[in-house]
């Protein structure tokens, strides 16, 4: 989708030298990817905030994701 934006030159350097991408459009793109990523894991840890039992250990959360 072809879309004009009037976005900060400074800002744009920025993601672009972050995100180590080779064009303005891939930079955008990681940078909105990365955000809708931060946004769901900020969401799932509300979530499980709400959970008083979810009282797991590191050490446990390890054991359940290996399967032991």
């Amino acid at each position: 989708m072809r879309t004009t934006l009037d976005i900060d030159a400074d800002l744009i350097k920025k993601v672009v030298k972050t995100t180590g991408a080779a064009t303005k459009k891939k930079a955008i793109e990681t940078a909105m990817k990365e955000f809708l990523r931060a946004k769901r894991r900020e969401e799932l840890s509300n979530l499980i905030g709400n959970y008083e039992e979810f009282a797991l250990t590191l050490g446990e959360l390890e054991r359940m994701r290996i399967g032991s």
